[in-house]
């Protein structure tokens, strides 16, 4: 028996599998493709978004520092700040009175902004007024040493990097530095320099007011590369914050991953300043947004697979169902069973054709094996009258011899008696058309045999029959005892020389119908035995009907688990083993056969 074809070999687990397959691909690179898309579009649309906010911040600062340049130019041209810082006449009132004017105008415009920290001239010729006239400039600072002193007074407009400014006694703060040259139009060789200190705070607002992120931040670096703001300026003054300032200002791209690939730098160059504006994003941050979107892909994902799957099965089962029962009917034809039914299912495709061909495949090798089974019965009908008919004429010859021999004597009851016995042999088989008999009518039938058979032998043959009664109703086919009684007779019991013994024995074990015929003659050897259904030609002249027809018409009666066996020794006598199935003919009344013995 074969095994149950494993799912997975099987033609709808190969479909589904394979449908499951492309669709699996297919979901998945879309998804792949879809996660992708949405990382860059987000990514994008960050980037973009960053690049607005710091290009804002940027002009934010352009337009401060050109305020704050417009306030240079308005205090480097007035003519109070020229006089005073200037003037080099014999009235020294008029410097003071100067001064104060100078001074009004500075309160003014601290006044009005509060993001300047210092307002200031200095002359190279020791004037100088910060803020006011109470302002005392830091002794220990040294003017010549502050580039954006030295660079001012050369004509350069200059706008410093954070820094700490100490110009002013005992005041240190962080502050950003515009300051521009004052070009004296006094004629005098006396110059001098504006500058205004700018609040750090201010420009540090300016930043902190972009959003990016919960741990994004801008800042701002100088045309050197100086840091002119960071949220986390300590930090990197003490090394414990990196930025990679150096590769920022190097490049010329607008956006710039980090080495490590965590940052994003969107960078924006001022014309105006000279200053560099980069926005600080996270990626982690930044596609946050998208794992939502990753997990509603994956459920999507999953869904499409499970549809997919519920499809594929349907489909699938649609497919192979006609193919399964095909599969079953072949199954059963396989197993002998050709009277099945087959229905074709009416789908008109390749399946369809299928079954039609199966069913006619069916149909034919149903009519071959009611031809065959005809034939079969005609083969065991013809062989049954050939086995009828081989009661061998010089058989016939020799009872007549006898029966001549024996009325010579005047033994008239032998001869009675020999007569009747072969009327009767004769009768039944010639007159009796039925291949179904009783077991009673098969034992009268093999008795009638012996009877002969005795008084050819005289002193030489004997006889029993012992049946029980139970089983002498059991249906037979017939002619299987006596064949076997004639077999023992020619190839056992002739050969011996004292006299022989046939005992036919017949009783149940275990629900079958076992006859055994023994005799005492002369035996066969193991090699004989193995033999003893070798197909051998039949030897009339001694009578010999042959034990394999008997086997062989048993077998195809009843079925192969019945039959003949044989058990035998030599110089001891053969045994042979008749197993029938147990059936009767209800309706028929058989007399009992007592045990009985002939000498």
């Amino acid at each position: 028996m074969r095994q149950k074809t494993s799912y997975i070999k099987s033609l709808q687990g190969r479909i589904n599998l394979t449908l499951l397959l492309v669709v699996g691909v297919a979901v998945v690179s879309f998804m792949i493709i879809s996660i992708n898309q949405s990382q860059a579009v987000v990514q994008d649309t960050a980037t973009e978004y960053t690049s607005q906010l710091v290009s804002m911040v940027n002009e934010n600062i352009d337009s401060y520092i050109t305020n704050m340049e417009n306030i240079a130019k308005i205090v480097t041209e007035n003519s109070d700040v020229q006089t005073y810082l200037f003037y080099d006449g014999p009235e020294e009132e008029k410097t003071e009175e100067y001064m104060l004017k100078v001074e009004e105008q500075f309160r003014t415009l601290k006044d009005t902004r509060d993001d300047i920290y210092n307002l200031g001239i200095i002359g190279d010729n020791g004037r100088y007024l910060i803020n006011n006239r109470d302002t005392v400039m830091n002794p220990y600072a040294e003017l010549y040493g502050m580039n954006w002193f030295r660079q001012a007074l050369g004509g350069a407009e200059v706008i410093t990097s954070s820094h700490v400014q100490n110009i002013v006694s005992d005041e240190y703060p962080w502050v950003v530095t515009l300051s521009q040259e004052i070009v004296n139009n006094s004629g005098s060789k006396a110059r001098g320099v504006f500058f205004v200190d700018l609040n750090y705070s201010s420009i540090s607002n300016l930043c902190e007011e972009i959003n990016l992120g919960s741990r994004g931040y801008v800042f701002i670096l100088d045309s050197e590369g100086n840091l002119v703001y960071h949220p986390r300026q300590q930090l990197i003054y003490s090394g414990l914050w990196e930025e990679e300032f150096s590769s920022l200002m190097k490049t010329e791209e607008e956006v710039v991953f980090s080495g490590n690939g965590e940052k994003l730098y969107t960078i924006s160059k001022s014309e105006v300043t000279g200053w560099t504006v980069v926005g600080v994003t996270y990626l982690e941050e930044m596609l946050a947004g998208t794992n939502t979107a990753r997990r509603m892909y994956y459920l999507m994902a999953i869904a499409l697979i499970g549809v997919a799957m519920m499809l594929a099965i349907l489909l699938t089962d649609m497919i192979t169902m006609p193919l399964r029962k095909l599969r079953e009917s072949m199954k059963r034809v396989e197993n002998g069973d050709f009277n099945l039914e087959v229905r074709e299912p009416d789908t008109g495709d390749e399946i369809s054709d299928l079954f039609h061909s199966f069913k006619v495949m069916v149909l034919k090798i149903r009519q071959l094996i009611e031809k065959n089974n005809e034939e079969q019965e005609e083969k065991r009908r013809s062989e049954l009258n050939a086995l009828q008919a081989q009661i061998n004429p010089h058989f016939l010859y020799n009872t007549l011899d006898s029966i001549i021999w024996m009325a010579e004597g005047d033994n008239t009851k032998d001869v009675v008696l020999m007569t009747s016995s072969l009327a009767k042999l004769l009768r039944k088989s010639i007159s009796n058309k039925n291949e179904i008999v009783t077991l009673a009518e098969e034992i009268d039938y093999t008795r009638s045999y012996l009877v002969i058979q005795k008084m050819r032998y005289k002193d030489k043959l004997e006889y029993e029959i012992e049946v029980e009664d139970a089983i002498l109703r059991a249906e037979v086919i017939k002619l299987i005892i006596q064949p076997l009684v004639e077999n023992a007779i020619y190839h056992g019991i002739k050969y011996k020389e004292e006299k022989g013994l046939i005992r036919i024995e017949g009783a149940y074990e275990e629900d079958n119908v076992v006859l055994r015929i023994k005799d005492n003659g002369v035996g066969m050897s193991k090699e004989k035995l193995r033999h003893v259904f070798d197909e051998r030609k039949t030897d009339t002249r001694k009578n010999s009907v042959g034990v394999l027809n008997v086997h062989r018409r048993i077998q195809l009666y009843y079925g192969a688990e019945y039959g003949l066996s044989f058990e035998s020794e030599e110089n001891v006598g053969t045994t042979v083993i008749i197993r029938l199935p147990e059936t009767y003919i209800g309706s028929r009344e058989v007399s009992g056969h007592e045990a009985e013995k002939h000498e």
